[in-house]
């Protein structure tokens, strides 16, 4: 039969290494040089793929910021997580009154216990806070000028009462509630927050045009007041428009607090 003519397929052709490359019709050394044309490498033709440098710079860069971005934020995350956690355990004490510094009455940290992003806001309801003292301090210093040059003393017994009442009725109505809220999140204090600042903001307001309700309004400085004292007392129509700009300053920085706060709260939410 002629099958034993037949080559056989498993059968291994012996290569001399030391030869120039030559081989017969069916030596397999032709085997790469075919994948070579089939595939197209080492061909005269062949398509080059241009990969831009530039872009896999920026990319890489790209993702080199926004890593050390997510680990700059994480680690700001654990700092504030360990301030909290510090705060909520014994490591503070709620009694450690620091306020002010030389009569101590109120715990006050907010660079210790109100987290980095939210101090600027606390600061500035802080001054506002110190600014409502400061114009209910200033009233009684003007009425009491205006008492001393004739008015009744009824003017001076109501702005002490105001300033006796308003000043750590601002702290304990509205600003200690925002100052936990900033510590805590918690809405229902923000609630407290939001119901009496705006009536402090309404009082500052009423105050700064301190209409003729109350003792003909003199208890108040505010400019319907200063435009009727200094016509009869030109000092105690100063210190009334002094107690004015204050009046009006409070009110504006109350406002400009109060839509911070909301811009603050619903963004947390």
């Amino acid at each position: 039969m002629s099958s034993r003519n037949d080559p056989n397929p498993f059968d291994e052709e012996e290569v001399n290494p030391f030869s120039n490359g030559t081989a017969g019709p069916g030596s397999k050394s032709r085997i790469p040089q075919m994948v070579a044309q089939t595939l197209g490498f080492g061909q005269k033709h062949d398509a080059t793929v241009d990969i831009p440098l530039d872009t896999m710079n920026d990319t890489r860069k790209k993702d080199k910021d926004l890593a050390a971005w997510e680990a700059d934020l994480k680690r700001r995350e654990r700092e504030i997580k360990r301030r909290e956690d510090a705060v909520a355990s014994a490591g503070v004490p709620s009694d450690d009154k620091n306020w002010p510094p030389f009569f101590p009455i109120i715990r006050h940290d907010i660079a210790n216990e109100i987290s980095i992003h939210a101090q600027k806001l606390q600061y500035l309801a802080f001054a506002s806070c110190l600014g409502i003292v400061l114009c209910l301090v200033f009233n009684v210093v003007a009425v009491t000028v205006c008492w001393i040059r004739g008015e009744g003393v009824k003017i001076f017994f109501l702005a002490t009462i105001y300033a006796i009442l308003g000043c750590p009725l601002s702290y304990v109505l509205w600003y200690r509630p925002l100052y936990r809220a900033m510590r805590t999140d918690s809405a229902l204090k923000f609630s407290w927050f939001f119901l009496f600042y705006l009536i402090h903001i309404g009082f500052c307001i009423f105050a700064a045009i301190a209409p003729p309700i109350v003792f003909h309004g003199k208890s108040l400085t505010g400019i319907l007041a200063a435009i009727e004292v200094f016509s009869d007392h030109m000092l105690v129509g100063i210190f009334y428009l002094v107690g004015f700009a204050l009046f009006c300053l409070e009110s504006l920085l109350s406002l400009w607090v109060l839509q911070k706060v909301y811009m603050y709260f619903r963004g947390n939410k």
